[in-house]
This record gives C-alpha cells, sequence and structure tokens, in this order.
C-alpha cells in the first residue's frame, strides 16, 4: 500500500468536514455568497479568509522544505504565464460555480451525503476532464 494514502485520506476527511461545517457544501450557501446586488450572504467570505491565513503557513512551511511530511516529493507548478486555456478554464469554472453552487470538492462531499445534484455536477465534470483529456491528446 502507498504510504502516503492513509495521510491523503485524513487530509480529505479533515477537508470534508470542514466543508460541511463552513456550509461549503450547500449550494444555497454558495449562491447566497455569488448574490452581491441580492440577499448576499458574506459569510462565506470569512471562511475564505481562514483558509488563506492557514493556507499562507502552510506554504511558507512547505517553501523550506524538500519533501511533504510523509516523504513524497512536492509538486508544486512553475509555470507563471497566463495562456488561453488558463483562461478559458477560470471562466468555465466560475460559470459553472455560479450556475450550481458547487465546485469539485464540495460536489464530492454533497455526493456522499446522497445530495441528487451533485450526481449531475459530478458527472457533469468528469465529463469535461475527460474533454480536456482528448484535446490535449489531439494536440500532442
Amino acid at each position: 500500500m502507498n504510504k502516503a494514502l492513509p495521510g491523503a485520506f485524513v487530509a480529505g476527511l479533515v477537508f470534508g468536514i470542514g466543508l460541511l461545517v463552513s456550509g461549503m457544501a450547500n449550494p444555497a450557501k454558495v449562491l447566497g455568497f455569488l448574490d452581491l446586488f441580492g440577499n448576499w450572504d458574506p459569510s462565506l467570505a470569512f471562511v475564505m479568509a481562514g483558509a488563506i491565513a492557514v493556507g499562507l503557513g502552510a506554504f511558507r512551511l512547505a517553501a523550506r522544505r524538500e519533501r511533504s511530511l510523509l516523504g513524497e516529493p512536492f509538486r508544486i507548478p512553475d509555470r507563471r504565464d497566463i495562456d488561453r486555456g488558463l483562461v478559458l478554464g477560470g471562466l468555465g469554472f466560475g460559470v459553472g460555480w455560479g450556475l450550481a453552487g458547487f465546485c469539485p470538492g464540495p460536489a464530492l462531499v454533497a455526493l456522499g451525503a446522497g445530495e441528487a445534484k451533485a450526481l449531475v455536477f459530478v458527472i457533469a465534470m468528469i465529463a469535461g476532464m475527460e474533454l480536456f483529456e482528448v484535446v490535449q491528446r489531439r494536440r500532442s
């Protein structure tokens, strides 16, 4: 068994619990946050600020290390350019998040909780990932 698998499971479990506790796995909560000109719910901004604060510390710690706590090498992207694919992917992500109220992590958590709408989102997400792979193979 891969020695990183238990650590990945625990990290995923903590992440999923955090999404449930913060309400980010609830599409209505997310759509309320995105409704800037209606009945805006700013509570997710505090969740995001907390996540950024924790992430900053974690990235600073990781930058001083060559390997993760489990001994795996870090795979941090080194590209800094902004290309057409990045912009289109970002737009697709934002439109999907705004329409469905899910992004990938919360969708998987909601799917595990038995949310039927999450099943539709996850199927569409997997189809999009497969489409990306097909396009990438044709380019190379």
